[in-house]
């Protein structure tokens, strides 16, 4: 019996049913707002330690969106593999407080005052990643980067592109931990509606990974174009299958385009920037192999453009996602609208008007989101033509004071007050019949339980050991060599990666991992009797 069908009985027996998201999505049609904090373009105002100010801002943020109409923030939390939020993977964002690694006063946390703020008005929010993007002022922000942001820890794992600026390489497998570790600290803190991408993969055709391709492919590719998407794939699937066990949705906002007729009879009839091809971001696969739970394609041209009609692009789009479950936002670009002049189609929001009646129209089309807040607040002319076109199609929104959220307590923990898992001594263990001591009982974290690492392993036959300079336990049997890290939810088994649902944890200097590692390792049937209390674990 294949790894996979193992994985697969046991997640059966011993993991709680999942509900689909779709089935309890909200039929509100979307009518969202993205807010960007790279270069404080939306957020903050200034950069600053000083939670008082933060606050005020994002109060003023809230407030203004609800009385335009929105009814979901996309706040961008990591804009250049930074944090807008205390992190254990990536320091504090310069573009929050004006220094990497520098933390807000008074132990304020922004990403859970925004949620609390959010939801005290009856607003969603959506956690908005960049998961490769490292800098977006070259040489100079690489250098002032905080000493423990990963890629001052690991240079390797930096690629220089022709712009100038370095990202991380998405074909290192420790490149795509960190995301994903990045990632399940968001969705296990914080209770945000959604987590997001936008359409920032691999910068462009020219990124120097060829000796990452030649060490990484092993034969499963025969070009790097593919080897590339493969890895953005992995990247979005995985993201998709740990955003659902937290039952919360996972969606992208690519590029409107993803590929051209006139190159791919799948392709829409545009004749613009690939992502398939530029950016390696095979954005209807996604939609096809059900990765994602919305897609947001980032349509940003009017009525009639030459080379990518809004009209055909969205028919397509609309197209791709009919009868696939997946949702379809079209992103609007009234940034346009607030940058126009008189005698421009986008002037005054005439064109995003026309565009939100044409999504309204379509009812393969779930609702649009808004590029961006801090452009469009400002224009006066912008802001009431969206305000008032909501105000149309709903009871209307009238200016009202923010609602601050209450002081009350989360029903997930604090990043920094971590719920302590309940000990279990009363479980009892046995492999291959024969029950194992040791000194470290076992303990039941959301629901799953972890039992000691070492003990069960060397019961089974296999060498454990402790790799210090790296953070992690190794375990070897038979030629099979699984690695896991204490607090990652990535269990590594030879070349292959897979997630788990609740990561392993140091209890009295002794790692403990959860049950469905152990079958995801080697390949061993686990048991569990509730009555008893008791785990049994036998080779097949």
């Amino acid at each position: 019996m294949s790894l996979k069908k193992l994985a697969f009985i046991l997640t059966l027996v011993l993991l709680p049913l999942i509900l689909s998201i779709g089935a309890n999505a909200s039929e509100e049609p979307m009518h969202g707002v993205w807010v960007s904090t790279v270069y404080g373009l939306d957020f903050p105002s200034v950069a600053t330690t000083d939670s008082g100010k933060l606050k005020a801002d994002i109060d003023t943020i809230v407030k203004n969106s609800k009385d335009t109409g929105y009814n979901t923030i996309f706040l961008q939390v990591r804009p250049s593999s930074d944090s807008f939020y205390p992190s254990d993977v990536f320091p504090w964002s310069k573009y929050l407080t004006g220094k990497s690694g520098q933390a807000p006063s008074d132990g304020f946390d922004p990403l859970k005052y925004w949620v609390d703020t959010c939801h005290a008005n009856g607003m969603k929010i959506h956690a908005w990643i960049n998961p490769y993007r490292v800098t977006k002022g070259g040489e100079a922000e690489l250098s002032n980067l905080a000493s423990n942001h990963p890629a001052k820890q690991h240079p390797e794992w930096l690629v220089k592109y022709s712009d100038g600026n370095y990202y991380f390489n998405p074909g290192i497998p420790e490149v795509q931990d960190i995301v994903y570790n990045g990632a399940a600290e968001i969705l296990e803190n914080y209770n945000v509606d959604g987590m997001h991408m936008d359409d920032y993969f691999y910068p462009g055709p020219d990124f120097n990974d060829n000796h990452t391709y030649q060490k990484y492919n092993n034969g499963r590719f025969s070009n790097i174009s593919d080897w590339r998407r493969n890895n953005v794939d992995e990247l979005v699937r995985t993201l998709h299958n740990l955003s659902n066990l937290y039952g919360i949705e996972f969606g992208i906002s690519p590029s409107g385009i993803w590929d051209n007729m006139k190159d791919n009879p799948l392709g829409s009839n545009t004749n613009g920037r690939s992502s398939y091809r530029q950016l390696f971001a095979d954005s209807r696969g996604w939609v096809k192999k059900g990765y994602i739970d919305y897609i947001a394609p980032q349509v940003y041209w009017e009525f009639g453009h030459s080379a990518a009609d809004f009209q055909t692009v969205a028919y397509w789009w609309a197209d791709v996602c009919d009868g696939t479950g997946v949702k379809l936002y079209i992103g609007l670009a009234s940034y346009n609208g607030a940058e126009a002049k008189a005698g421009s189609v986008w002037y005054g929001g005439k064109e995003t008007v026309k565009q939100m009646d044409f999504v309204a129209a379509d009812s393969r089309i779930a609702g649009e989101i808004h590029f961006r807040y801090k452009l469009i607040n400002d224009n006066e002319l912008m802001r009431k033509a969206i305000k008032n076109y909501y105000a149309q199609s709903s009871s209307g929104y009238d200016e009202v004071p923010v609602v601050k959220p209450e002081p009350k307590p989360e029903p997930k923990p604090e990043v920094n007050e971590p719920a302590k898992p309940s000990v279990s001594s009363d479980i009892a263990i046995y492999v291959n019949g024969s029950r194992v001591k040791f000194d470290t009982a076992p303990v039941i974290e959301n629901d799953r339980i972890l039992v000691p690492m070492r003990a069960v392993f060397e019961a089974l036959g296999a060498d454990v050991r402790w790799e210090q300079n790296i953070n992690t336990a190794i375990a070897e049997r038979n030629g099979q060599v699984m690695k896991v890290q204490p607090g990652s939810y990535i269990l590594r088994l030879d070349d292959e990666r897979h997630l788990l649902d609740v990561p392993p944890m140091v209890v009295e200097q002794r790692i403990l991992m959860p049950l469905r590692a152990i079958s995801e390792a080697f390949g061993y049937s686990v048991g569990w009797d509730n009555q008893t209390k008791t785990v049994t674990i036998n080779e097949l």
